[in-house]
């Protein structure tokens, strides 16, 4: 609308100028070889107007005649750097599909169009990557490093390739020089898995506060891992310096309030340096989110001088923090077993053992708990039961990072990742099916036995006819061929896809107590029994 109006105002001028001009007429003279020439204004302008409009048509037309050859090479660049980036397109899609081949032929000729662009060098290097050239990619990433914009990648290709050779020295270094140049998340997650693996805790504090500073790192991620490191930390100096280690942990509990290794550390250091209630205060504030033995030991021990009545009136207001978790049922029940109250462990500990039980089957823990209570009422039969059952029971909860698990709480996965331990209940493994037994061919029924020819009948005559030999007996079948077959004969059979429908209908009695998993353990009611007929050809 501007545009517009500018347009019209500088029409309205000119209009204005040619009628100022036409009511004031003027003479123009011009000299021209001792010849003199006298026109009008008007048409003095009219000429020069077609002079100039001339003289740029006749310049353009010269300049496109010399830029021919420049327009032509211009027009080939043009479909060359087309025909490139095509191949790169082409061949990046093939590196993300996994066919080496086309990666491989795509990656050539993008280098023979566009040699010097950062794609092609990116597309070379994960080719060769592709097809298993190690030498390939370390050398098309180090032609990275001498561009400005693909400098960072060819750092990462290479520290990802130092990596996979075992070369961590190396690696290290390429994620340093990537984070002094430009912070990235992956230099400076790197320079931490180092830091963490070889337990430089200090140089991994150092590691997290940067990162934090650099935002490569979320603020609560960044205080969880100070709260790790810092525990790390208390646990190797614990006890060449227990201050200094209390400090540490309360510290990390400061940090994350929910890491159950801080407090439960800093619940055992202090008891001995004697200061109990912040402690108890952190480990109520702990077990409230994560309910965990450890904890509760340390909420128990929290008072040396206390007796067993008052251990178990600690673990009953600790039950008070999470009521409905199996963890404080145990921990109520371990107290009153220790304080010699039978009566109160089975109360304890009998939600966890009822036969509809929200908590499922008793696990390990709170079978050996059981054969704790009854060999301290002298049932010595019914400990080796809950032994028994213990063997089968399902695990317990447990610290489990990268597929380990681990009774005790590390700062560093396996793999080197930090803070990974997660306390869960393992998952549980279904052992592999035997291999089926080979088949048997089922014995072929014997033919029958043939009967003897008989004799031709004499010719009629007052003779008496000769009476006929005596048919042979039928022989008696045998046991193989009038049993029943097996119905898990039958089974096998329909396994390995051998017709069954000839085969009479076996009935199999299956007595479901037999089927049970475990026994249901004294003190439990006993499902009603009964019978269930299973067919082998359904």
């Amino acid at each position: 609308m501007f545009r517009l109006l500018i347009l019209l105002a500088a029409t309205a001028l000119a209009g204005m100028g040619l009628m100022w001009l036409a009511d004031n007429p003027g003479v123009v003279t011009l000299t021209w070889f001792g010849v003199e020439y006298e026109v009008s204004l008007m048409v003095a302008l009219g000429i020069v107007a077609a002079i100039a409009i001339l003289w740029a048509t006749l310049w353009g037309l010269l300049r496109f005649v010399f830029r021919v050859p420049s327009l032509v090479s211009l027009a080939t660049r043009a479909r060359r750097r087309e025909k490139g980036l095509d191949a790169v397109s082409r061949g990046l899609a093939a590196v993300y599909a996994g066919d080496a081949r086309s990666a491989a032929k795509h990656s050539a000729d993008a280098n023979r169009l566009l040699a010097r662009e950062p794609m092609t060098m990116l597309l070379t290097a994960q080719a060769a990557q592709l097809s298993g050239d190690r030498e390939g990619a370390i050398t098309a990433y180090n032609a990275m490093l001498e561009h400005r914009d693909t400098h960072g990648v060819g750092l990462r290709g290479l520290h990802v390739e130092a990596r996979r050779e075992g070369d961590h020295e190396a690696a290290l270094q390429y994620a340093m020089r990537a984070n002094a140049q430009a912070p990235a998340p992956w230099a400076g997650q790197a320079v931490l898995d180092d830091r963490t693996r070889r337990g430089d805790w200090a140089g991994a504090l150092a590691t997290v506060d940067s990162n934090a500073a650099a935002r490569l790192i979320d603020k609560p991620t960044a205080q969880r891992w100070r709260a790790v490191i810092k525990t790390a930390m208390a646990e190797e100096m614990k006890d060449r310096d227990p201050k200094g280690a209390t400090a540490l942990a309360q510290e990390a509990c400061r940090l994350a309030p929910g890491l159950v290794p801080a407090a439960a550390l800093y619940g055992s250091l202090a008891a001995t340096t004697g200061d109990a209630r912040r402690a108890t205060k952190a480990l109520e504030q702990a077990y409230a989110q994560t309910p965990h033995p450890d904890l509760a030991t340390a909420y128990l021990k929290g008072r040396p001088g206390d007796s067993t009545g008052d251990r178990l009136a600690r673990a009953r207001a600790l039950a008070r923090v999470a009521p409905n978790d199996p963890e404080s049922m145990l921990t109520v029940a371990r107290a009153a077993l220790e304080a010699h109250d039978l009566a109160a462990a089975r109360a304890a500990i009998a939600p966890l053992l009822a036969y509809d039980s929200p908590h499922g089957r008793p696990t390990r823990r709170v079978c050996l708990l059981m054969s704790d209570i009854e060999e301290a009422e002298g049932r010595q039969g019914a400990v080796r039961e809950w032994l028994g059952r213990a063997t089968r029971a399902p695990h317990d909860k447990a610290w489990v990072a990268d597929g380990v698990i681990s009774d005790v709480w590390a700062p560093v996965s396996p793999s080197g990742a930090l803070d990974a331990f997660v306390w869960r209940t393992p998952d549980e493994r279904i052992a592999a099916l035997p291999e089926p037994e080979p088949i048997e061919p089922a014995p072929q029924p014997s033919p029958p036995p043939s009967l003897p020819p008989r004799a031709p009948a004499p010719a009629p005559g007052p003779a008496a006819e000769a009476p006929l030999p005596p048919a042979p007996a039928p022989k008696p079948a045998t046991a193989s061929e009038t049993a029943t077959p097996p119905a898990e004969e039958l089974m096998r059979n329909a396994a390995a896809g051998q017709p069954a429908a000839t085969a009479p209908r076996a009935g199999v009695v299956v007595d479901p107590e037999s089927m049970a998993p475990d026994d249901p353990g004294p003190g439990e009611p006993e499902p009603p029994r009964r019978r269930t007929w299973i067919y082998a050809n359904d």
